[in-house]
């Protein structure tokens, strides 16, 4: 049985509608013990450990990983770029993105891909298999090289394509299948202003419809809520760390299951309840200023959001400069401020 084959229905037929078909020379990396190990992480950045928000099911970063090489071969079918898709997460530790919160780098959210190359050259299967399909470690270990699996804010890329996708589908069930192969298969690639290859849209009209469901997962990871949330998993991990009880290696070791276990049967009993109160937590408030009894946070962090291509007759356009109803959406996101606290319902002042 294909790793694939393996996952819930929901998952497998998204997975096929990135691409029919299916690269078998894939599977015997997806199945190396790199990958493997980012199977036990979510994309979700630890939300699927707490009621704050609900998730449907449990969405793997190694799923992510797979989608986007999936979009990556669906347009391109090139192995180098649809393997430095599958590589672009093999270095992501436990809670994601709050691990960059935990190192300052809230606002790039890049810090933690400084292990990619090390993570690929270390392991003794992958190297064999890029030896095998004649591919050198330099043209898989940076995904930022291939435009089409990762561009700067607000272009278009596989990954951003992919986690919009799959956030919308998975934890606010604002796709459908149905929905997602409709935007999908409208894209196509094209050049963009600087003559740099891009996914794009054929058409404004499914462009437009593009936009108006993305643009409601973009506050989502940009709110005062969600930087509360991301901050306080970076300060426990962080406090259990100066504690001793957790090493920076266990985030890259570990599951993110186990690491939550870690910290809810930490002997330091200070620890041990704040990581219960996050669990069971039931509510975020946003406040102008810090509320007493309370752990809050205010702070900036990296703007998500997406200003796609539509092909046009003579050359493509952002959908901005040719929609109206998308000029908005994209103009009020980006008058928010976003600048208040944002306060969970317990206290907790990190060592």
């Amino acid at each position: 049985m294909k790793f694939i084959e393996s996952l819930n229905p929901e998952i497998q037929k998204y997975l096929s509608l990135l691409s029919p078909d299916f690269p078998d020379w894939l599977e015997d990396y997806i199945l190396t013990p790199e990958l493997q190990r980012i199977n036990k992480i979510s994309i979700a950045c630890g939300w699927d450990y707490s009621t704050y928000y609900g998730t449907k099911y449990f969405y793997s970063n190694l799923y992510h990983s797979i989608g986007v090489a999936l979009i990556v071969w669906n347009f391109t079918h090139d192995k180098k770029q649809t393997l430095s898709g599958l590589f672009h997460d093999i270095a992501t530790p436990v809670f994601k993105h709050c691990i960059d919160f935990m190192n300052g780098d809230a606002e790039t959210q890049e810090s933690t891909e400084d292990k990619t190359y090390d993570i690929i050259a270390g392991s003794e299967q992958i190297m064999k298999l890029l030896k095998r399909d004649k591919i050198k470690l330099e043209e898989v270990s940076d995904y930022h090289q291939y435009p089409v699996a990762d561009n700067d804010t607000p272009r278009l890329s596989a990954d951003r394509l992919e986690y919009t996708f799959s956030t919308g589908l998975v934890e606010k069930r604002l796709w459908s299948l149905e929905k997602i192969s409709e935007c999908y298969n409208d894209l196509t690639l094209c050049k963009n202003e600087e003559g740099i290859t891009e996914l794009c849209f054929k058409t404004k009209e499914v462009a437009e419809n593009f936009v108006k469901t993305a643009s409601k997962l973009w506050p989502l990871w940009t709110d005062e809520k969600d930087k509360a949330f991301m901050q306080f998993l970076a300060d426990i991990c962080g406090s259990m760390n100066k504690a001793g009880y957790l090493k920076i290696d266990d985030l890259y070791i570990l599951s993110e299951k186990e690491v939550v276990d870690k910290i809810l049967n930490c002997p330091d009993n200070y620890l041990a309840t704040a990581m219960k109160n996050f669990v069971n937590g039931k509510e975020v408030i946003v406040s102008e200023s810090p509320l007493s009894g309370r752990y809050c946070v205010k702070m900036k962090s990296k703007i998500r959001y997406i200003i796609p291509l539509v092909k046009c007759a003579e050359k493509s356009e952002r959908l901005n400069k040719i929609s109206v109803s998308a000029s908005k959406i994209i103009e009020d996101f980006l008058s928010k401020k976003f600048d208040k606290w944002g306060c969970l319902d317990f206290d907790f002042k990190p060592y």
